[in-house]
């Protein structure tokens, strides 16, 4: 059986059986990392391997592909939290301080500079350096409306979806193992689901970052803005060093 979370303490007045169950609710198990993660790729891949026959002009395909990132996140999500427990707070999304969400903007600018340095890492070990983000570069380059547009969506959008499935359920899930486990695991499904690539090294230093902050701060709007601050220069980057 599942173990469980209370929200409340119990009243002292009442026996521990009958005080403890109105309170309870249902933590994140397997089942919903499950039924989270292939609806993920049900949308992510599935989806994306229709448009690529449409004959799409670059920017266009470029920016739906970009948009299709975040709603593979919120459909997993939404199907995770459907299947059972048809509640948002034991996934996480609850209100959180002022001071975590500036930790979270501090802790995204350190991890978008270890982003570089896992980077170069992984060039050094295995000397692949292909880019296999040129669709994002694209979506980016057709002038200021499809910029604004591609940066909001992988940059805002993006993040707040892969962080309610990977952090509000997976990493949630997980962590009922214990915190390294949780942390370290979480960020590794993470990582693979963006391919073993030069985005790995970059998705496994964001995954580490986001599940430890998730952790202490047990509120996904603090990995939301870490994600944020990690994505965000993404596409003008890409754009203006002319990768699209």
């Amino acid at each position: 059986m599942s173990k469980v979370l209370s929200n409340h303490p119990p009243d002292s007045g009442k026996t521990a059986a009958s005080s403890s169950r109105p309170n309870q609710v249902p933590r994140p198990g397997w089942p919903e990392c499950i039924v989270g993660l292939v609806v993920l790729f049900m949308v992510a891949y599935v989806v994306s391997s229709q448009l690529s026959r449409l004959g799409l002009d670059p920017v266009v395909y470029g920016l739906v592909f970009t948009a299709l990132s975040s709603v593979a996140g919120i459909a997993g999500f939404a199907a995770a939290v459907l299947l059972r427990i048809r509640s948002l707070r034991p996934f996480g999304v609850r209100p959180t301080s002022r001071l975590w969400l500036l930790i979270g903007v501090g802790v995204g600018l350190v991890a978008y500079v270890l982003r570089g340095l896992a980077a170069l890492v992984w060039i050094q070990i295995t000397g692949n350096t292909e880019n296999i983000q040129d669709t994002y570069a694209q979506a980016g380059s057709g002038g200021i409306l499809s910029l604004v547009l591609a940066t909001v969506f992988l940059c805002l959008l993006t993040p707040l979806g892969e962080e309610l499935l990977f952090r509000g359920v997976i990493t949630n899930a997980l962590l009922r193992y214990g915190a390294v486990f949780g942390v370290v695991s979480s960020a590794l499904i993470f990582a693979l689901a963006h391919g073993i690539n030069i985005v790995f090294p970059a998705a496994m230093v964001a995954g580490l970052a986001t599940a430890e902050i998730y952790r202490r701060s047990v509120s996904i709007w603090t990995a939301v803005v870490v994600h944020v601050v990690f994505n965000l220069p993404t596409i003008p980057v890409m754009v203006l060093v002319g990768t699209g």
